[in-house]
């Protein structure tokens, strides 16, 4: 999709920041209120949005057409990225947003609408910066002074990047099986590391002089499974006390992988200590005297961070297949009306299935959109409220909501792609127009920071049960409030009034959750709308 073909209608997140979400509440908070108001929000939306347009869409071509190449040992990316990337760091919208300790930094329920945008201009130019960020959080929160004065400098300016190693050949989503080692040296907190890792996003390329690679490893004595991993910062150059680039720290890059899609994002397999020289610095303390280990802990910092960042990636594939089937439908003229069929032809728009299709497409667009924004705001206010119960509260919204993010929006971005593609007919099934390559792209993020069954499990058997189902309980009672403070009788034409039903939170306990009630009743109720009517059926809970 080029420059001339990207869409994107910011009425849509702005209705999200400005009419839904309470970014008064948020931007009150001490983090912000000397920074910004809801003022502030649409001039840092239309820069977002120019930078798409002028420079991270126009590159998208390259990005699938070219893509990265890896010549003698090297990841080479298309000449237009350069100034694309340097144009992203300067205007503050790449790593940098990821330090949340600088005064005047703005909310990551922002950060998130913008991100969308730029994954719907080019998202496999948006790895070279996403996976920084991350690195930069575990840094940031894990890393002691030493470390952070050494490494965050020049990855908050874009000079240097951030990866994260979990994959290895013989553990994928199997993380407790991972082999790389590390072996103490006599240096207090700096390991030998060995070992293999694969399917590493970003993990080397030309737009950085250094690339900072978190790695899980297992200490001598740890113990097995995820519980016994430890978490190093290892650099590609070592780096010199003042500063500045030292030798190569024995990581070498073995090969890209050639993917379905997302041609402009480098996928490396990296091995670590061919020859015995690669160092990394231990993040946290080593194992203690049980083998246990903080590593995967630490890990998670980012885990869920980029999850969160997948589900946007899931949304903008919705989203951009949307807005680029709405446009073609608007234009191509084809057929008669169902209703009159001897007259004139009409454009796709005015055919009854294909606006089935676009308003499925806008339906589950908006949905993602909200949850997703929902979720970032919850992370912003249990980091950035000045009320303990509220972090607590919304720390556990956020990480009910996360997994829920990540695999919704991925699973139905594929599905989405797909009615996009029914619209363009058999346009979209050629590479000549830009849905085929939004499919190619999207299937890997149902994939991604841990399958969707995966993220079924961790919702289901830890967020679930944290403490005991009160937080599941806190989440349903949230939504609850949500419906009985807009709902609205819907008055039939039959004078029938019927009000949408309370979901009877109160009498839901940990136990009840695992053995539901059958429900005590059901009861009709009829909707109407213009034209035509419905009967719906609910059951309400008892109490």
């Amino acid at each position: 999709m080029s420059g001339k073909t990207f869409i994107y209608d910011r009425r849509d997140i702005q209705f999200v920041l400005k009419e839904w979400l309470d970014m008064d509440k948020l931007l009150s908070l001490p983090a912000y209120r000397d920074f910004y108001t809801k003022d502030d929000l649409d001039p840092i939306l239309d820069t977002a949005y120019k930078i798409c347009h002028h420079e991270i869409a126009p590159i998208n071509d390259d990005a699938d057409q070219i893509g990265v190449r890896f010549i003698d040992g090297k990841v080479i990316t298309p000449d237009c990225f350069k100034k694309a990337f340097k144009t992203i760091n300067e205007a503050g919208m790449g790593a940098s947003q990821a330090d949340r300790e600088v005064e005047g930094r703005i909310p990551i329920t922002l950060i998130q609408a913008n991100f969308e945008m730029f994954c719907v201009a080019n998202t496999a130019f948006t790895c070279f910066w996403g996976l920084s960020a991350g690195a930069i959080s575990v840094i940031q929160q894990h890393g002691g002074e030493r470390l952070k004065q050494k490494f965050l400098p020049a990855m908050l300016t874009g000079e240097w990047g951030g990866t994260m190693n979990l994959t290895e050949p013989g553990a994928g989503s199997d993380v407790g099986s991972c082999v790389t080692k590390a072996f103490a040296t006599d240096q207090p907190g700096i390991y030998k590391i060995k070992g293999t890792k694969i399917f590493i996003t970003a993990g080397d390329h030309d737009l950085c002089d250094n690339i900072i690679h978190l790695v899980l490893a297992r200490i001598e004595g740890a113990r097995d499974g995820v519980a016994g991993l430890s978490l190093f910062l290892v650099p590609k150059y070592r780096v010199n006390d003042d500063g500045g680039l030292g030798e190569l720290n024995d990581v070498i890059t073995t090969k890209i992988e050639d993917k379905m899609g997302l041609h402009g994002s480098p996928t490396c397999s990296l091995s670590y200590g061919e020859n015995d020289g690669c160092y990394g610095y231990l993040l946290g303390d080593p194992p203690d005297e049980k083998g246990n280990a903080q590593g995967i802990g630490q890990m998670f910092v980012m885990m869920n961070e980029e999850r969160l960042n997948v589900g946007i990636q899931g949304l903008a594939a919705c989203a951009k297949a949307y807005y680029l089937s709405l446009d073609y439908a608007k234009q191509r003229v084809q057929g008669t009306k169902l209703t009159d069929p001897k007259g004139p032809k009409v454009r796709l728009i005015e055919h009854e299935d294909v606006r089935r299709m676009l308003m499925l497409q806008k339906s589950y667009t908006e949905a993602i959109r909200a949850l997703i924004s929902k979720t970032a705001y919850y992370l912003d206010l249990s980091r950035d409220s000045d009320d303990a119960d509220e972090r607590e509260f919304a720390d556990g919204m956020f990480q009910i909501s996360n997994p829920m993010c990540k695999a919704f929006a991925s699973d139905t971005a594929w599905a989405m792609v797909a009615e996009a593609i029914q619209i363009f007919g058999g346009y979209g099934f050629t590479s000549e127009y830009p849905v085929e390559q939004i499919a190619r792209d999207c299937k890997i993020y149902s994939i991604w920071e841990g399958t969707n069954y995966i993220q079924a499990l961790d919702l289901v058997r830890r967020k679930f049960t944290m403490k005991r189902g009160l937080v599941l309980h806190r989440w349903l009672e949230d939504i609850s409030r949500f419906i009985e403070q807009y709902q609205k009788p819907v008055v039939s034409r039959r004078n029938l009034s019927c009000s949408t039903p309370r979901i009877q939170t109160s009498s839901l306990s940990w136990p009840s959750l695992m053995n539901p009630p059958r429900p005590a009743k059901f009861k009709s109720c009829l909707y109407s709308a213009p034209g035509y009517s419905t009967r719906l059926q609910f059951s309400t809970v008892a109490g």
